[in-house]
């Protein structure tokens, strides 16, 4: 089969702990060809192409890939193009998406769906399943996010379009920073944004849970803030340990997982710390490195599996 990826620039992906990379890997191991392209690379003239170019990858997470030059190529002549181009979820993410809509119309197989990627705010997403998050508020009215504060007393502020810990608050109701803080992330209330119950098990970890084909992978990613540090996420300095998912981890995942694998979500990346759900990750989930490399499971095997049972079984 032939695979196109969407990708952030070759130059900028860490080969060993990348799991575009760790996806790829597994595809060349059995067979398939791998393309790339950036989302820039994207472009519609009569039919949605792409200047794609093949690509080889090595052994070594160093120097982890060989490229061809790119050439024109219709994205419905790929088996699957697989959108793992990063955040931020701006405008051109958002054409990106229209155009891999029309591919769809045109016959492509796009994992995962851009109509359900967009569906789905990766922070906003956990609304629809209230019964597993912590007290949860979602506005652009400073007012509204100070009486937030007051109830809870400690909170978690998110701009929604952030990513890797980015944007992201701690604020107590006697921060003497809290005003400033609401005021700019709000911007005077031109921007929306999310405060969370603080949650006191992310010292234990916030839990990176991978749903692929709608089914949980047995072990998740806890990933553990730095000393000092509110986030966890790895981008911001946390350290990941690979643990089997508890009875709530897979409540949480059996009850996301079918609805989300209905609507095209081929792969979610769900983040729950300790029993509440506080993110659905629908852009370019990750981890699959580190998982596999702490308990041997295959996640990029399972990943593959599932991968080429919807291809065989999803109509052109």
């Amino acid at each position: 089969m032939k695979f196109l990826f969407v990708l952030d620039p070759l130059e900028s992906i860490k080969g060993y702990k990348d799991t575009s990379v760790a996806m790829m890997r597994a595809a060349q191991a059995r067979g398939h060809q791998i393309f790339y392209c950036g989302q820039g690379a994207l472009y519609s003239k009569g039919g949605v192409y792409a200047l794609a170019g093949a690509l080889e990858l090595t052994a070594s997470d160093e120097d982890w890939y060989r490229a061809k030059e790119p050439r024109q190529a219709a994205l419905p002549s790929f088996d699957a193009v697989l959108n793992r181009k990063d955040p931020p979820f701006d405008l051109e993410y958002l054409t990106a998406s229209w155009l891999l809509t029309q591919a769809e119309r045109e016959g492509a197989r796009v994992f995962n769906r851009p109509a359900a990627v967009r569906d789905h705010n990766e922070k906003l997403g956990i609304l629809e399943f209230a019964q597993f998050a912590a007290p949860t508020l979602a506005t652009s009215d400073p007012e509204r996010v100070h009486a937030f504060i007051e109830e809870h007393e400690d909170v978690i502020l998110k701009r929604l379009d952030g990513m890797g810990g980015e944007g992201i608050f701690r604020v107590r109701v006697g921060d003497p920073n809290r005003f400033v803080i609401v005021e700019t992330m709000v911007q005077g209330g031109a921007r929306s944004i999310m405060a969370q119950r603080y949650i006191p098990d992310i010292s234990k970890g916030d839990k990176r849970i991978l749903l692929i084909g709608g089914r949980p992978v047995p072990h998740s990613l806890a990933r553990i803030a730095k000393p000092g540090e509110t986030r966890a996420n790895l981008a911001a300095g946390g350290r990941g340990t690979a643990q089997p998912l508890s009875a709530q981890d897979r409540r949480i995942a059996e009850t996301l997982g079918p609805v989300l694998a209905a609507r095209g979500l081929l792969l979610v990346g769900l983040d729950v710390i300790g029993e509440h759900l506080t993110e659905v990750n629908v852009t370019s989930p990750t981890c699959f490195r580190e998982i596999q490399d702490q308990t041997g499971f295959d996640v990029s095997g399972m990943f593959l599996d599932s991968l080429e049972k919807q291809i065989k079984e999803a109509p052109r």
